[in-house]
């Protein structure tokens, strides 16, 4: 059990590779268009790219396992043999992981939602009555292996078993899924058991949900765990890896265990309270953010660390957290302003980090003085930019906030709305994207590349806005989009056109899947020189005589998907971007739109991992939304969209907002949120999803109708709206058609059997 220490690590690493070559191998094997071998080859030319980066950057212990094809919440289910039983009678072990994943034509997948309070997705397991957990070893030790080939000094990573079943979902009348923790901990022994007999050293076991208020009992179930598991006689060293917030009351507990190193994150957790606590451990000292994008303080790191040298056995420097969350390095990145360019820090460059305040720890300051020196005028650079501080943009703001600018109440909104409007009782409607078809993504690298002028794209762009309206046309839609195949990204679209912004040629991140994003940067005052929709709405709006919707990114989700600054609270940034969605939406009324829709996807994904921090976020949230939108009259229609989310920590929120119609994710649980938006006094419209678009599987009219049937159990008629979970931009073409034929016929069927 005595393993060599390790002096700097990350806790995991990207695995879409730098030019998303995983999401173009994965996407073709889905299309039938590359065989097996050919996926694996793709992915194991990706790890050993990524371990080869790794151990050539001067990282002494480097983390296997960490690659995934779809999500490692999933792959965990895989390894405890806890996929559900309506993929198990599948053959094919990858066509059986990508079922429950994504679903195909006749098995529906496992439910999404974000994880933690992060943009990346995972995929939430099921515990039923019949789960019976089962060691499936082969994904961690083929990693091994192939690590070890490569001579690289390789630490296996595992989610832990209290955050696996935290994070999972009972199902079919079964308890709580952390009930059956005492199971699951033997099937981690059977593990810990095998890595020993390959002579693994260290093996790292993610608990995040520690940090949380998610368990009521966490202490209690961590003692329960980690004694047992340290208490095996034949295991290698345990690496508690703990990240997205401080510990708290149960970093004392977790010291008390007989692992041997645990993981704080210094970043997130505020230089959580360790003094005594690791007396003959292993501090693995989460100094470097893993998750934001600016270059860390080099100085006031190296002080930091060198304060925890008396409070354990040893000290180790590594990444708050997996840099899953951050693009692959800056190298990739041409035409970047020199000066933002030195406030950064990618994955590649994080590393780099870990390794030079290792090596200052070791061997004092001295050896990293020309780091440090670098470091201290990127800050002041940074700090003494004009662009980070905008007067009149912030006394536009003070100025808006005296005034007490608000809407008039929902009843009377919702009477000059529908004579405005006009629209059918369950009105139909999508939520904004279409698909991006191949003729979108050859005119957008036609103008990137100089092949097409402006003017072409545009017109271009006119073409598939004038297609998708006569789609919506022909379907019977009521209330209609443009598509938005102007926009490369809900949030991205928006950055590009605002200052205080600056957007990435080659930033990838993985959301989910084989979906990448590429996060702006957020590094100044916010401020919006010129419309940003009005033109694509405008025309869109002259093409048909029935409404259309005018789209809009609220400012939660664009700073939620966005790398944001952090030299000051975000509330006030929200505030700041808020009042440039503000006069969006102005300029969009006066142009004659009379529903615009301001979509928060990520409501829920900004709050606070601890209860006693949720209601001051919720609260700068909700108010920036309402000044985002309370610059239209009554008569306009202000519509939101939330997705990916277990919504019942912001349901209260939800209601706040006060938007007159709200479009919510609902398909993968089976219209369960309505009950709760009721519970929370929510009067106004709703929509929540019919069908689940992250699927590729075309749900059937009588489906949807059984849906919408639901749904009325809990709202009533007149303030019930027909819609799809989400945008349609990942489906394809016929997939799309095919699903709004049937969800206008059952709209159109439940209507009818209205008395």
């Amino acid at each position: 059990m005595t393993a060599t220490p390790f002096s700097a690590t990350t806790l995991g690493s990207p695995r879409i590779g730098p030019n998303r070559e995983l999401k173009r191998a994965v996407e073709k094997y889905w299309a039938g268009n590359l065989d097996r071998a050919g996926l694996e080859s793709v992915a194991a030319k990706l790890r050993r790219d990524t371990w080869e980066t790794l151990a050539a950057a001067g990282l002494d212990s480097i983390p296997v396992n960490t690659f995934s094809y779809y999500d490692q919440v999933l792959d965990t289910a895989v390894l405890v043999g806890a996929l559900p039983s309506r993929v198990t009678d599948i053959d094919d072990d990858l066509d059986r992981y990508f079922a429950a994943a994504r679903g195909n034509d006749s098995t529906a997948p496992l439910e999404m939602t974000k994880w933690f309070d992060t943009n990346y997705h995972y995929i939430v397991p099921e515990i039923g009555p019949g789960t019976s957990f089962e060691l499936n070893p082969a994904k961690v030790l083929g990693e091994l292996e192939e690590a070890r080939a490569l001579g690289i000094p390789s630490r296996p990573v595992i989610v832990g078993p209290i955050t696996f079943l935290a994070l999972s979902k009972a199902v079919d009348g079964a308890g709580a899924p952390v009930d059956r923790l005492a199971d699951l901990v033997v099937v981690y022994g059977e593990l810990l058991k095998l890595l020993a007999e390959q002579g693994v050293e260290w093996v790292q076991i993610d608990e995040p949900v520690l940090v949380t208020d998610i368990l009521e009992n966490a202490a209690e179930f961590t003692t329960q765990t980690y004694d047992h598991l340290g208490g095996l006689a034949n295991r290698p060293s345990i690496f508690v890896a703990t990240y997205f917030g401080a510990l708290n009351g149960v970093l004392p507990v977790l010291a008390r265990t007989p692992v041997e190193a645990i993981g704080v994150d210094l970043v997130a957790g505020g230089g959580s309270a360790v003094a005594g606590e690791f007396a003959n451990k292993t501090l693995v000292a989460g100094v470097v953010d893993g998750r934001n994008i600016w270059r860390t303080d080099l100085a006031a790191a190296l002080g930091t660390l060198e304060t925890l040298l008396g409070s354990a056995a040893a000290v180790a420097v590594s990444t708050s957290c997996s840099t899953l969350h951050v693009p692959y390095a800056l190298d990739a990145e041409d035409g970047m302003d020199p000066e933002l360019r030195s406030w950064l820090a990618f994955g590649l460059e994080k590393v780099t980090e870990v390794v030079t305040l290792a090596r200052g720890l070791k061997d004092g300051r001295e050896a990293i003085s020309a780091e440090v020196a670098a470091s201290n005028a990127a800050i002041a650079s940074r700090r003494a930019d004009p662009r980070l501080n905008n007067g009149h943009v912030r006394s536009r703001i003070s100025s808006i906030n005296a005034s007490g600018s608000e809407r008039g109440p929902a009843d009377e909104r919702r009477v000059a709305q529908n004579d405005r409007l006009r629209l059918p009782v369950l009105p139909t409607t999508t939520i904004g994207s279409y698909p991006q078809t191949s003729a979108i993504r050859v005119a957008r690298a036609d103008l990137r590349t100089g092949k097409i002028d402006q003017a072409e794209y545009e017109r271009r762009m006119r073409s598939e806005i004038a297609d998708v309206i006569r789609l919506q046309e022909d379907l019977g839609i009521d209330v209609l989009v443009h598509g938005e195949p102007e926009r490369n990204d809900m949030v991205q679209y928006f950055a590009e056109q605002l200052d205080g912004f600056f957007a990435t040629q080659n930033g990838w991140v993985q959301s989910y899947g084989s979906r990448c994003v590429r996060p702006p940067i957020l590094y100044g005052d916010v401020a919006r020189p010129n419309p940003m929709t009005v033109q694509w709405i405008t025309y869109a709006r002259s093409l048909t005589e029935k409404p259309v919707k005018g789209m809009l990114t609220g400012p939660v989700t664009i700073l939620a998907w966005s790398f944001v600054r952090d030299d000051q609270p975000l509330a006030d940034t929200a505030a700041q971007v808020a009042l440039a969605i503000r006069d969006e939406s102005v300029d969009l009324e006066a142009a004659g739109i009379a529903i615009i829709q301001v979509d928060e996807a990520a409501l829920r994904e900004l709050l606070p991992l601890r209860a006693k921090e949720k209601e001051a976020y919720l609260r700068w949230a909700v108010n920036a939304f309402r000044f985002a939108t309370s610059g239209v009259s009554d008569a306009t229609q202000i519509h939101t969209h939330l997705c990916y989310s277990e919504f019942g920590d912001v349901i209260g929120a939800i209601a706040d907002l006060d938007a007159d119609v709200t479009s919510i994710e609902a398909a993968r649980s089976h219209m369960e949120v309505l009950d709760d938006l009721n519970a929370a006094g929510f009067t106004n419209s709703v929509g929540p999803g019919v069908y689940d678009i992250h699927s590729p599987r075309v749900p059937g009219a009588d489906e949807m109708a059984a849906s919408l049937r639901d749904a009325l159990k809990s709202v009533p008629a007149e303030r019930l709206w027909v819609n799809p979970d989400c945008g349609l931009k990942t489906r394809t073409t016929e997939q799309v058609t095919a699903s709004l034929e049937h969800l206008v016929a059952a709209a159109a069927k439940v209507r009818a059997g209205l008395s």
